[in-house]
């Protein structure tokens, strides 16, 4: 049967099966949200900015390909000992799109040629810092445009910073080159070639970097704790990565043959070392972390990195205005002069209660981790 309105087109009567109420009495249907979330996020995919730290030769490139099973540098050509006398620090960034089951990355991995190849590394961090405060300036800029709806967030969300496993602890260079950036970027060190050590050495190793991070004031991601209604095998798993930290790993692309099943690794004389085995090195945990806590690096670029850029960046040029006005009315009379010390004095007051709010924010934040 059709149902006519007098004023306007026919209304066709939806089937009751599809409509009807099949809950309880009481269940208006505000459980669906997550559902509702969950379908336009697949639909609008997601972003996720990776940069990828450390010194030439330590499997930068082996490890993120071995992480996304992807080739991200198909024409990379790998320079001579000659040419890396000369070579000055240059980033390099790669971007791949990657579904799997439906679920869309947009992955963009920033490398950092030439990082810690100099015989004088005292100029390595610059490219790097002014890389990284470039894109949030972009997003700021973009922010504050008038198109605000397609923003391609290029920030970056997590750097590996990768420790030779020669050493004993942290160099120098790694020591400054954290120190500049814990408060720019989440860092999350990682400790490479972990084949050419033995299980007591990884131990000792990782105990003498966390401790060397400690005394330095070095502030690494933390990961966060897991809430008290969580699942025990997620509490569990959780914990296990916290004390993975620094992730001691190898990478691989290549697929062997270990007693009758496909397995990517190493071969060597005495054996093969497999890259997906949690007991040969820490590739799994690294993985892990990375995807199950990818929201949360975005989070906290979003909520803590980004906002005191953002932050920074308007106090300098509220001052900066101020400045200017002062010196334009020096020989304005004192009347005009009063009403715009009034007015920079709002500003600045807005200013300071914004910073106010900001730490608020980051000290809620902590306690939250």
């Amino acid at each position: 049967m059709m149902v006519v309105h007098s004023h306007g087109p026919p209304i066709i009567p939806a089937r009751l099966g599809i409509f009807s109420n099949v809950e309880s009495s009481s269940y208006v249907g505000f459980a669906n949200l997550p559902n509702q979330v969950h379908r336009k996020s697949v639909k609008k995919g997601f972003e996720f900015t990776l940069m990828v730290v450390g010194e030439s030769g330590l499997g930068k490139s082996t490890l993120v390909n071995s992480l996304f099973l992807s080739d991200l540098y198909p024409e990379r050509v790998i320079p001579n000992a000659v040419e890396k006398q000369n070579m000055t620090v240059k980033l390099d960034a790669s971007t791949v799109e990657i579904e799997e089951r439906g679920v869309k990355l947009r992955l963009t991995v920033v490398d950092t040629p030439g990082f810690g190849d100099a015989i004088d590394n005292s100029d390595s961090f610059s490219a790097i810092l002014e890389y990284i405060d470039e894109q949030y300036e972009r997003f700021l800029r973009d922010e504050s445009g008038l198109n605000r709806r397609n923003i391609v967030d290029n920030r970056i969300h997590c750097c590996f910073y990768f420790i030779s496993p020669f050493g004993h602890g942290l160099k120098p260079l790694d020591i400054e080159f954290m120190k500049k950036l814990h408060c720019k970027v989440n860092i999350v060190p990682v400790i490479a070639k972990a084949d050419v050590l033995t299980k007591k050495e990884i131990q000792r190793l990782k105990c003498r970097i966390m401790q060397e991070i400690e005394d330095n004031g070095i502030k690494i991601y933390p990961l966060p704790d897991c809430d008290s209604d969580e699942d025990e095998d997620y509490k569990e798993q959780v914990r296990q990565l916290k004390e993975a930290v620094p992730f001691a790993v190898c990478g691989s692309t290549t697929l062997l043959e270990v007693k009758g099943r496909k397995v990517r690794g190493r071969l060597y004389p005495w054996g093969v070392v497999e890259v997906e085995n949690p007991d040969h090195c820490d590739f799994i945990k690294l993985r892990t972390m990375l995807i199950t806590h990818m929201q949360d690096l975005q989070e906290v670029t979003q909520e803590v990195h980004y906002e005191n850029y953002r932050s920074e960046r308007l106090a300098k040029s509220v001052r900066k205005n101020t400045n200017s006005v002062i010196k334009e009315d020096a020989t304005v009379p004192g009347e005009s002069l009063t009403e715009k010390d009034r007015i920079l004095r709002e500003k600045e007051e807005e200013i300071r209660r914004m910073q106010e709010k900001l730490a608020q924010m980051q000290a809620k934040f902590q306690a939250q981790k």
